[in-house]
């Protein structure tokens, strides 16, 4: 299976890496590096997460409160979103009705 994160998805990692940095020199590289063994995963575990709204898999992360939200499609995995948990569902039901494909 083949991985591949778009744009929306990297600009939300960018933002979870800010924010961690901002809390403790590293933390942010840190977390790049969690969320991305997680999202290698997929690889060999796409599509055995739940669905959501009906349309996209959640994979939550091991070491941060974070979801990715991907898709299947072929032999791809599309990670369109990688959200904080901590947000409230109803903004991450909106923000994920918006990347309806």
């Amino acid at each position: 299976m083949k991985i591949r994160i778009l744009p929306a998805a990297e600009q939300d990692l960018i933002g979870g890496f800010h924010f961690y940095e901002a809390q403790e020199k590293g933390l942010g590289h840190y977390f790049l590096d969690s969320v991305f063994a997680d999202i290698d995963s997929l690889q060999l575990y796409a599509g055995i997460h739940p669905i959501h709204f009906d349309l996209f898999h959640r994979l939550l992360t091991k070491r941060f409160p974070f979801a990715v939200y991907y898709q299947l499609e072929g032999d791809q995995a599309l990670v369109l979103a990688v959200l904080d948990c901590r947000r409230r569902p109803a903004w991450i039901r909106e923000h994920m009705k918006k990347m309806e494909r």
